[in-house]
């Protein structure tokens, strides 16, 4: 097999379905290295609701793309595997991450995205999206408050995705590293986007120009927090 670039972008939260400019989306296809790439949008997480397929598809027919979708609760006819491995790009939405993890476990799908991720396809998504490939995330899928939720793994350390939209994120999260009970990682604002590539970060990138990431570890029991200011995409 070629030793494909194996990529992940996380995203903090926004996007598409917030009607937003496309500046992340053509950034993701670009990733693919293909004049036009063949885009997949998994919504699992949402339930597979056909509002956000309708959505993904009206936002990404204006780019120079062929957007696709999956979903579980319609699956496609045949072969789950060659319909997931024939794209370039794999977008996964927002939702109950729990459900999401279920899911793909009881389809496969979390061994056909392991294929797909050595194979370069490149992953992204957002929120449950993001979260999902880490190997820990901080997540909104019980019943119960923010709790760690084991992920996928294909990242190393936590991830935590709404850092700057929703208020119980920041202490949620503290808490959850200084109590061991979670892994250091990062946490990106709604608008930001971490690229990985090969398991490393690559880049961090927003679409809105306020819009930050955050490096968090555990030194001497203590949480420290450090500010990373992203590459702005509309910067001229």
């Amino acid at each position: 097999m070629a030793n494909h670039k194996k990529q992940i972008i996380c995203i903090g939260g926004g996007g598409f379905l917030t009607g937003e400019k496309a500046l992340l989306d053509n950034y993701i296809l670009r990733q693919s290295g293909k004049k036009k790439p063949r885009i997949c949008f998994v919504g699992t997480a949402s339930g597979d609701t056909e509002g956000n397929q309708r959505l993904f598809t009206s936002a990404f027919k204006k780019l120079d793309c062929v957007p696709s979708h999956l979903s579980l609760f319609k699956p496609p006819v045949g072969s789950l595997e060659k319909y997931v491995l024939r794209n370039d790009v794999i977008y996964v939405g927002g939702g109950n991450t729990r459900n999401l993890l279920a899911l793909w476990k009881l389809w496969g799908l979390d061994k056909i995205m392991k294929k797909a991720y050595q194979r370069g396809i490149v992953l992204c998504g957002v929120s449950a999206g993001s979260i999902c490939w880490f190997e820990e995330g901080v997540t909104d899928s019980w019943t119960s408050p923010l709790m760690p939720l084991k992920c996928l793994g294909f990242l190393k350390g936590s991830n935590c995705p709404h850092y700057d939209s929703e208020k119980d994120r920041r202490p949620s999260y503290h808490r959850m590293i200084s109590q061991k009970k979670i892994k250091p990682g990062y946490a990106a604002d709604d608008g930001v986007a971490i690229h990985y590539i090969d398991g490393t970060i690559h880049r961090f990138i927003s679409f809105r120009p306020e819009g930050r990431a955050y490096k968090l570890s555990l030194k001497k029991g203590k949480v420290v927090e450090e500010k990373i200011v992203p590459d702005y995409l509309g910067a001229p």
